[in-house]
């Protein structure tokens, strides 16, 4: 049997030959050319060119590694990281033909390893491997963020790493208490339950939660995704929040917690979406909301609850890797993609457009594209349990969804009833032709052809990769017709009222708002009061020491008793009688 070649590390490895390669068309050519290495690989994985994959949950097992006392495994082949990994390389494929004309070589660098750690996370089957490559992929997502080179992309990029440093401290604490108490390091099922005994797993769940931007640690990812460069931005939006739902799916699904914490997720970024101006930050609570049905379906928990969360996962990162493209564009041509200095832009930008709506229709649920496929899973698996609340709080979600993606912002950004945009726009425009660049155009199709064609026939291959049998029918007389009168009321309000729809200049106050009070109080204390005693302390000592060094010189000297040097003394005092009670307590 030939050995297994990882495609992760492929890309990975790959991607730091990228600067010393000569002519621009090769450059170009290679940038494309490793990530469908890594899909050649993958088909011939699945293929069982290096071994037939077992019905899950069995697994292949490659790349088994000794570390400690412990075996860290890169390869863990089942059916379910095999659709990840197929979605993240075929998309990252779209990413980069996207940004092919982008002339910052340590972008692509960046991008490619991003997209290698998280498919080498994805494969990784112990919690330390994963965790390793999962913050392969925070790093080379903050430099993304970071190269647009702006002031808020620095703030923006910090801030992602601070939150996902967090998480991955959350992570790697469960991971460590976890390994000490059963002696196992495997990804897989945790125990779940109310305690001390169960702090470890309270603390992966945590981390997870961060990863994936679920409420009400979410306010990091409409920040970096409406900060980033026009084109780097695209590969943190497809692949981040998306590994920590799959920590989720392995660890800890049937956890009820998570169906109501999905819920008000997919909920609460609704509102905040309804107030933004900024067409990449609306799409970014839009994610956040979307992640709200996979955490949904991971709490659900039963095999319609699984196969919703990561249909809806393999769906999601195709139509909003389209989305963003969509947002990009605008932004890549007229240098803005703000509701209030945009409109008019149709007949300068059609194709994209169109193309746009397919995905903002796929998001939304629309019959015949593939969200409509995904979302419906979810929803009938709370239907099927008895959750009368949760499956209400979904649909009326899908409702505000196709509000905000499918009419708000394509009508904000390519109409707003004007015939041409804003004039310092038009001017960097080219009438009688598109503007978009065909690199571009050519990129958007692959997702949109993704959208239509998983929406239209789910059945093959798309069922045939989820990791359990399928028998979900989507298309019901009932679903569709009930589905169908929801958005058309909608259009009809919203065409209705279209005027009150235009952007407006706003700031969104997010969760991360409760936070900023004690954080500016510690920030207070910090300068203020501990600064204040550290400088007295700090006086102190030297008053001591100084003290000190006059005894030993001329003793008789040192020895007048003034205030300082009484002080001095009562120091050099207290300082001993610290330390001597120190060991003492050591000692005991």
């Amino acid at each position: 049997m030939v050995e297994w070649i990882h495609p992760g590390v492929v890309i990975m490895l790959g991607a730091f030959l990228v600067p010393f390669l000569g002519p621009r068309k090769a450059k170009q050519a290679y940038l494309v050319l490793l990530p469908v290495t890594g899909l050649l690989l993958l088909l011939l994985t699945s293929a069982g060119y290096f071994g037939a994959i077992p019905a899950y949950p069995g697994a292949l097992h490659k790349w088994r590694l000794p570390f400690l006392h412990y075996t860290l495994e890169l390869g863990r082949i089942d059916k379910l990281s095999m659709i990840f990994a197929y979605v993240y390389v075929v998309i990252g494929i779209a990413m980069l033909i996207f940004a092919i004309r982008e002339k910052n070589d340590w972008q692509h660098v960046s991008a490619l390893i991003h997209i290698g750690s998280s498919v080498s996370a994805i494969f990784a089957r112990d919690l330390f491997s994963y965790i390793f490559f999962v913050e392969i992929a925070t790093w080379s997502a903050v430099f993304l963020i970071w190269f647009r080179g702006t002031k808020t992309s620095k703030a923006s990029g910090f801030r992602y790493f601070l939150w996902h440093v967090v998480a991955g401290g959350f992570l790697l604490a469960g991971s460590i208490i976890h390994a000490q108490t059963t002696g196992s390091i495997d990804l897989d099922l945790m125990p779940w339950g109310w305690g001390w005994a169960y702090t470890a797993y309270y603390f992966m769940m945590i981390g997870f939660l961060i990863d994936a931007g679920s409420f009400p640690v979410h306010a990091w990812l409409p920040d970096a995704y409406s900060t980033g460069g026009v084109t780097s931005v695209l590969y943190v939006t497809a692949f981040s929040t998306k590994t920590g739902i799959y920590g989720l799916i392995r660890c800890f699904p049937g956890v009820e917690l998570l169906m109501w914490v999905g819920v008000i997720t997919a909920v609460f970024a609704l509102f905040l979406a309804v107030l933004e101006n900024d067409a990449r930050r609306l799409c970014g609570y839009h994610i956040i909301s979307q992640d709200g049905y996979m955490i949904c379906g991971v709490g659900i928990g039963t095999y319609l609850g699984i196969l919703g969360s990561v249909s809806h996962i393999i769906c999601h990162i195709i139509y909003s890797c389209l989305l963003l493209m969509g947002a990009s564009t605008v932004l890549s041509v007229t240098g803005t993609c703000k509701f209030t200095n945009t409109g008019g832009l149709y007949k300068y930008m059609r194709i994209s457009f169109w193309l746009y709506l397919i995905g903002g229709f796929s998001i939304s649920g629309v019959p015949l594209f593939n969200g409509f496929v995904s979302k419906s899973m979810t929803i009938e698996a709370a239907e099927l349990i008895h959750q009368p609340l949760v499956y209400l709080l979904l649909e009326g979600a899908t409702v505000g969804t196709f509000l905000h993606t499918a009419i708000k912002l394509p009508w904000n950004l390519w109409f707003q009833g004007r015939d041409e945009p804003p004039a310092d726009i038009k001017v960097k425009l080219k009438a009688g032709r598109d503007n978009t660049p065909v690199n571009m155009l050519i990129a958007m199709c692959i997702p949109a052809f993704l959208c239509v064609f998983m929406g239209v026939y789910p059945y093959y291959p798309f069922y045939d990769m989820l990791p359990y049998p399928v028998e979900f029918v989507p298309y019901t007389t009932t679903r569709v017709f009930s589905i169908t009168q929801m958005f058309v009321f909608t259009f009809l309000a919203a065409w209705y009222l279209r005027t009150l729809i235009r952007g407006t200049p706003t700031y969104t106050l997010d969760s991360d708002w409760l936070g900023r009070i004690p954080g500016q109080a510690l920030i207070w204390f910090c300068r203020e009061p501990l600064v204040a005693f550290g400088t007295m302390l700090d006086k102190r000592m030297s008053a001591a020491a100084g003290f000190a060094i006059a005894v030993v010189r001329n003793p008789g000297m040192a020895m007048k008793m003034t205030p300082q040097a009484v002080g001095a003394g009562v120091t050099i005092v207290l300082v001993l009688f610290s330390l001597l009670t120190a060991l003492w307590i050591t000692g005991a």
